[in-house]
């Protein structure tokens, strides 16, 4: 078994990302007197990032490939202003405008990967030009205008909660129960993966370390949960997060179509000769990214409660940004879903606390900045140190 000075060396960018955003946790939550982790505010910090940890779910494929889109930030624009159009023009259903939203999504996805995939041009140019396309289809869609309300049932996606089936006043019980339910599936999983590594001889962390974790893990849920429970429970979105979450790290874990994401990014010539059809994997990951991007777009709007023409500005630099924060490689081929979320978080929090303290937004883009390219550094210094 490894010991815990070789598990942490070998997986730095997971747990040094991990101990970053506990470290900056705590130092907002001393800088701001306690408002960080107050339950209104958490609730609040979870519904400004919803939408950049939906789209870094799907970012992070794209930059294992070895590429970056562009243009995420401009479709959500799009498809928020496509959902406003139909249900405050038009009067569309609600849940037909949803189902429409994403079939646009991911026929943007489908087009962008296309000539991304199969006409061989840099992604980079692709998706710079459906950055300039779908801002420019925003503004003409909505006329210079924002364009809401939406109705109660669309406002759900982002602002409703999970409804509490115990009904105890002052105390969201059923929050809590799912996260007792997510702590037991969670060690439940850990605990047959241990198994299966030690059944075929793979090297697992020492058992007090493997111990520590899913205390640990288990303690931060449970925190989590009960501290929310206290205000109005679980928002909508984040059970909506957390089941993306599980989907794409079994996708990226324990798939072949995952395995062979990673392959390509890692040598997409081998990946090739191995039989990978990397055109059509590349296709599928561009069809994705423009599925949730359009469910990003729709938690914006909906959260907003109308469609603007300048929604989605920069969203795309916050969304990368998360991904190599968290651990992905500038160069492919590296990278988790997990280590995403964690990134994307480690930005909410800092936005979130320096709001707080009154710190300039000019000089929040400068301390971003910073944080982002430190992580780029990092993950460049130590794979320049092991090769």
């Amino acid at each position: 078994m490894k010991t815990v000075k070789e598990l942490f060396k070998n997986n730095i960018r997971e747990y040094g990302m991990l101990i970053a955003l506990i470290v900056i946790m705590v130092l907002f939550q001393v800088l701001t007197k306690g408002t960080l982790m107050k339950p209104v505010n958490l609730t609040n910090l979870l519904l400004q990032n919803s939408y950049i940890i939906i789209m870094a779910v799907g970012m992070l494929l794209i930059i294992i490939t070895g590429w970056v889109d562009l243009s995420v930030g401009s479709v959500v624009g799009f498809i928020g202003a496509v959902a406003a159009v139909l249900i405050v023009r038009y009067d569309f259903n609600v849940y037909l405008t949803i189902l429409i939203s994403l079939g646009i999504g991911g026929l943007i996805g489908m087009w962008q990967g296309f000539w991304v995939a199969y006409q061989k041009i840099p992604p980079f140019i692709v998706t710079l030009a459906g950055m300039l396309i779908f801002r420019g289809l925003t503004l003409a869609l909505l006329e210079g205008e924002s364009v809401g309300p939406f109705p109660a049932e669309f406002q759900k996606i982002a602002a409703g909660f999970i409804p509490d089936f115990f009904n105890y006043p002052g105390f969201h019980v059923t929050s809590v129960v799912l996260g007792a339910i997510l702590c037991v599936a969670l060690i439940f999983l850990d605990i047959r993966s241990r198994k299966n590594n030690l059944k075929y001889d793979f090297e697992v962390s020492p058992m007090p370390l493997f111990i520590g974790k899913n205390v640990l893990i288990t303690g931060a849920i449970m925190g989590l949960t009960i501290l929310m429970a206290s205000y109005k429970g679980l928002p909508n979105v984040l059970i909506l997060m957390m089941v993306l979450i599980a989907i794409y790290t079994f996708i990226a874990d324990q798939t072949v179509l995952g395995r062979r994401i990673y392959a390509m990014g890692g040598n997409e010539k081998a990946a090739k000769l191995s039989g990978v059809n990397t055109p059509r994997l590349l296709f599928l990951t561009f069809v994705n990214m423009g599925l949730l991007s359009a469910l990003a777009g729709m938690v914006f709007a909906a959260r907003l409660n109308s469609a603007t023409p300048k929604a989605g500005n920069g969203f795309e630099l916050d969304v990368i940004a998360a991904c190599y924060i968290g651990g992905a490689s500038a160069s492919g081929g590296i990278g988790t879903v997990i280590g995403a979320v964690v990134g994307a978080f480690i930005m909410g929090v800092m936005n979130n606390g320096m709001s707080i303290l009154g710190i300039n937004i000019d000089w929040q883009q400068v301390i971003k900045g910073m944080v982002l390219l430190l992580a780029v550094f990092f993950d460049v210094y130590n794979k320049n140190k092991n090769g």
